[in-house]
């Protein structure tokens, strides 16, 4: 009896280590390799722009009168006033400047009263020579002068009334210096003196039907030729803009089938590409590193009400469709020596496999070679496990 309790104290002590060293299966989760579709898109956020956008500028130098359209007002071509210019205002003048110009405009009342002085003198001399003229016909009709005393009369009176002439003309000129001259004494006037329906206005029109996609200047100000003041576009005629890498826009082709996401409202949007710009440019990204992009120009089919002008998208550009491939999920997928490589779970052990990859999306992988249908395959394969690793499945949801 003493024998046999010791043998099963020791069979007891044994299989204590044992259930204690001995390998246990790891719990994983897996998947099962099948056929089926598989879609390959560029998934990037794109921008959607109005087509035709129409800078309203300034055409002339002058004050700007306060912008009243607001963003999203309805616009008719020609009739709309988008803005109204008015002259600009003088200067302000310093003291010394002043003095220069009451200066001259002094001189210009003095030469008035000087032109004026020999138009007196002008209209007397005019006058004699009128009664000389008329003494000088009655003279001659009675043969008492000759004919060439009388030619010699009417040439004085002609040239005295040239003389008068000249002389209103010069108080005329003298007159306009002297305007000129107070004209350039004027100091600027506050903005209730001047009157927004006179005709020294210029005014702005919109040049299309559309909608203010944006007010750039919306207060009074000065403004020079070529001042942006709105931007007017028609809404319904976007288009999106993506700007890619340029590894993937030369895998775009023109025509390609694009789903646009994420733009707020609750269907998706299809649409075509309609061009590929032929030209990259730098763009530094959040990181800090440069990379070329190429800008991707998206035709949607429809466009909501609701989707404005420099809406952020996200655009999933097809690159490469199947409805019939072999495809395993990429959270199986590792790799082993420079290769891909997957668990594959068969009689309650996890064999590495080293398999070949072709296409791939962001949830599935085309197999070309190494899977079957119907395997299974370890999904997000840990450290611990090693070929012939024991694994329990998890059940599946």
């Amino acid at each position: 009896m003493k024998r046999i309790g010791l043998i099963f104290i020791a069979a007891v002590i044994g299989g204590g280590f044992y259930l204690a060293l001995r390998e246990r299966p790891t719990a994983v989760d897996t998947a099962i390799v099948e056929s089926g579709s598989l879609h390959v898109s560029i998934d990037e956020e794109g921008v959607t722009r109005v087509r035709d956008v129409y800078a309203v500028s300034s055409p002339i130098a002058g004050h700007l009168a306060r912008t009243t359209l607001d963003e999203g007002e309805v616009v008719k071509a020609n009739e709309t006033v988008i803005a109204s210019i008015f002259p600009m205002e003088p200067t302000f003048l310093d003291e010394r400047t002043r003095a220069e110009l009451r200066a001259a405009a002094e001189a210009a009342r003095s030469s008035v009263a000087l032109a004026e002085v020999e138009l007196q003198r002008a209209q007397t001399a005019h006058d004699l020579a009128k009664s000389n003229y008329e003494r000088a016909e009655k003279l001659a009709r009675t043969k008492t002068i000759s004919i060439s005393q009388l030619e010699h009369s009417y040439s004085e009176w002609e040239l005295k009334k040239a003389q008068v002439s000249s002389a209103e003309a010069t108080i005329k000129l003298r007159k306009a210096e002297l305007a000129s001259a107070e004209a350039r004494l004027q100091q600027p006037s506050t903005p209730d003196n001047r009157d927004p329906s006179g005709d020294c206005c210029v005014n702005i029109t919109a040049p299309i039907d559309g909608i203010v996609l944006k007010v750039i200047a919306r207060s009074e100000q000065t403004v020079s030729p070529g001042t942006l003041i709105a931007e007017i576009g028609d809404p319904a005629n976007l288009e999106i803009v993506v700007d890619l890498l340029s590894s993937d826009a030369a895998r775009i082709e023109p025509g390609a089938t694009v789903q646009i996401t994420d733009w707020g409202g609750d269907n998706d949007i299809t649409g075509t590409v309609r061009t590929v710009e032929p030209a990259a440019f730098t763009k530094v990204s959040s990181l800090g590193i440069e990379e070329q992009r190429v800008n991707v120009v998206i035709d949607p089919a429809s466009v909501p009400n609701n989707l404005g002008h420099g809406f952020r998208v996200l655009a999933r550009l097809g690159i490469w469709q199947d409805d019939n491939v072999l495809t395993v999920p990429i959270a199986a997928l590792f790799r082993t020596g420079g290769e891909w490589s997957v668990f594959v779970v068969s009689d309650g052990k996890a064999t590495l496999r080293r398999i070949k990859v072709g296409q791939m999306n962001n949830t599935d992988a085309e197999v070309t070679g190494g899977l079957e249908d119907g395997d299974t395959v370890v999904l997000y394969p840990s450290d611990l496990l090693e070929d012939g690793s024991l694994v329990e499945e998890r059940p599946r949801v």
